[in-house]
């Protein structure tokens, strides 16, 4: 499932960056893309964002503003205690 492979591509780009450093959807859409159409992607990628959301993975902001739910331009940072990944435990 797409939705899937965005959440996996998501939550692997975080884990790549400095912890409090952000991932831009347009970076995940471009790694499950299987050609050069990364938008087509986008409506997999806000569906895995919102699942994240939801879960508490992540936070989501724009231009330093922290933002409650997914709606306009957003950026995508991994929260540091975050349910279910093992920082809390």
């Amino acid at each position: 499932m797409m939705s899937e492979k965005a959440h996996d591509a998501a939550l692997a780009l975080l884990a790549e960056r400095s912890a409090g450093r952000s991932i831009c959807p347009g970076e995940v859409a471009r790694v499950i893309s299987v050609d050069d159409n990364w938008r087509s992607a986008m409506p997999d990628v806000h569906a895995a964002t919102g699942e994240l959301l939801k879960r508490g993975v992540i936070q989501i902001s724009w231009k330093g503003r922290p933002h409650q739910s997914r709606a306009g331009p957003y950026r995508i940072t991994a929260r540091a205690n975050a349910k279910g990944s093992g920082a809390d435990q």
